[in-house]
């Protein structure tokens, strides 16, 4: 994790920005080098400074927070994303991590927790704010769950690989853990999505949580 965490705010609400920038010069350890009010701005600012970690708004006039993020992405940001809304709705939530989301907070969270998941998204986690891992579930139970009796079959490094990711490894502790190189991991983590049909790590993750023995 980077000595101080460079960050930029995508929020259309002043005071909100404002919050989150006195939050954080109190924390120390992060450094907020942006701030935009629209999507179209964000991108640009996201392009100029290259941060470290992007905290994303949902919920914005003109370009929502998904679109921005599928832009960003497209857009070769390598930014760590963090979602920060207030909405707790499935269907945001889903959306927003198969567009690329690392995270996905909600904004009535404490202040001293958001730091701390804020801090492990940065670190390779793939945090949700407590209680919409169940909403996860139950909209992959609902989407994408393979037909029963068609499971699909792992290898056993996918296997090992899949287990890590449900304990929230990202690909180079995993690698460091396997003795494998990092696009060693990355091939077995496309495989374990398209065998899944998933599209996230996350997504793979709560379907292990809710599949494996």
């Amino acid at each position: 994790m980077p000595a101080c965490v460079r960050v930029l705010v995508i929020d259309d609400h002043p005071l909100f920005r404002r919050g989150v920038r006195q939050l954080m010069d109190l924390e120390g350890g992060f450094d907020v080098v942006g701030e935009a009010s629209s999507g179209p701005e964000g991108i640009q600012l996201a392009r100029e400074l290259q941060p470290d970690l992007v905290l994303l708004d949902l919920n914005m006039e003109g370009m929502d927070g998904t679109e921005v993020l599928h832009a960003l992405r497209e857009g070769g940001c390598a930014a760590k994303v963090a979602m920060l809304t207030v909405s707790d709705q499935e269907q945001d939530l889903v959306a927003a991590l198969r567009a690329g989301a690392d995270g996905y907070l909600l904004k009535d969270t404490e202040p001293e927790e958001l730091l701390t998941q804020l801090h492990q998204i940065v670190a390779g986690r793939l945090i949700l704010t407590e209680g919409l891992s169940e909403h996860l579930a139950r909209a992959m139970r609902r989407n994408d769950e393979p037909p029963a009796g068609n499971r699909p079959r792992f290898t056993p490094r996918e296997k090992e690989v899949l287990d890590l990711i449900a304990e929230g490894w990202n690909n180079k502790q995993i690698a460091r853990h396997l003795d494998l190189s990092e696009g060693t991991v990355k091939v077995h983590v496309k495989h374990l999505l398209k065998k899944l049909g998933l599209r996230s790590r996350l997504e793979a993750a709560l379907w292990a949580v809710e599949h494996q023995p």
